[in-house]
């Protein structure tokens, strides 16, 4: 079976051609970070607008590059939600529509499924079941995934997401857009130790987050060394601003593994992309004799090949589309 893909749910115009063996023929992405930069943040109507242009050749390379016609493709899959719904409305309707043309199946997908089961295109695969922590620019959340149809949420951001704290801290530091990876490289030649920003623990039992305290206390830092006229540390603050979001995400995923009794850690979303995220949770889970999965950085990001084996996972569940089914901003995952 060949799988056409296709993800719109934020900035990205993405596509992908994968078979149910979890074997990546093509995945291309096209990015919108250029047009978004000037604003520090993502424009929805220009995302939408840009989405327009791009998904048909977006598309027609996934197909170029796999190799394949869309008379090969037996299953169209496309991000349902939760996203912006102006860009969702163009991947998902450009699919049901190539679906209709075609005569082929078409499925509808959570963005959040996609980055739970994204660890399966991997050659190393988690087994069933495992505790999953997403971290992306609108969600920081974890399940306990029991099978590929099957996910339970533990907890979830009870205000900012992960990727949205560092993307605000990179704009008060004058960091551009997108600014977890700047923040990233710059924390590399820092002192994460330099200051003292809060962990939000929430409760001894609680497995939510809230990073919107630590937020504050960086920007209130930041306001004193400026009134002080010290010239700003920005490789220490980037350092201590990401420990600060790296020891909490890790223990929290440890302690939601030991309430779900699961013996595999599996992680995806964009900002598990971060180097010092993915060394601190390897090295905490070979500490907790636990078995960790990370999806390559290329999986980690917005991509259609997740969606693909998200997609191939419902339809093996009859969980078909119609023409009427419609995007939805907020997912019932989350």
């Amino acid at each position: 079976m060949l799988i056409l893909a296709i993800e719109s749910s934020c900035d990205d115009t993405a596509a992908a051609v994968i078979e149910p063996e979890n074997r990546i023929l093509s995945s291309i992405i096209s990015s919108q970070n250029e047009i978004h930069s000037p604003f520090g943040g993502i424009v929805p109507e220009l995302a939408s607008r840009r989405h327009i242009e791009m998904i048909r050749p977006v598309v027609q390379k996934a197909l170029s590059q796999a190799g394949v016609g869309l008379e090969d493709i037996d299953l169209i899959a496309a991000t349902q939600g939760p996203g912006l719904v102006g860009s969702l409305l163009v991947g998902f309707t450009f699919a049901k529509a190539l679906a209709l043309a075609s005569n082929r199946p078409c499925v509808g997908v959570d963005h959040m499924a996609g980055h739970l089961l994204s660890c399966l295109l991997e050659t190393e695969q988690p087994p069933f079941p495992y505790t999953a922590l997403i971290v992306s620019g609108g969600n920081t959340s974890l399940f306990a995934v029991e099978n590929p149809l099957s996910y339970t949420r533990l907890g979830r951001t009870r205000d900012d997401a992960a990727g949205e704290a560092f993307d605000k801290i990179a704009k008060l530091l004058g960091l551009g857009y997108p600014g977890g990876p700047e923040i990233s490289r710059l924390a590399m030649q820092g002192n994460p130790d330099a200051f003292s920003f809060p962990r939000a623990w929430l409760g001894r039992e609680s497995l939510d987050f809230s990073f919107s305290g630590l937020k504050t206390s960086v920007a209130a830092c930041v306001d004193k060394l400026k009134k002080a006229g010290h010239t700003l540390p920005i490789p220490d603050i980037c350092a201590s601003f990401q420990e600060a979001v790296v020891d909490v995400l890790v223990e929290k995923t440890l302690a939601a593994s030991r309430r779900t009794g699961h013996q595999h850690v599996v992680i995806g979303g964009g900002v598990t992309a971060n180097p010092r995220l993915r060394q601190v949770l390897s090295r905490r889970c070979t500490e907790e004799k636990l078995n960790l999965f990370m999806p390559s950085p290329a999986l980690c990001t917005d991509n259609a090949a997740m969606i693909g084996i998200a997609g191939y996972y419902q339809y093996l569940g009859g969980r078909l589309a119609d023409i009427d089914s419609d995007a939805y901003s907020r997912s019932p995952l989350n």
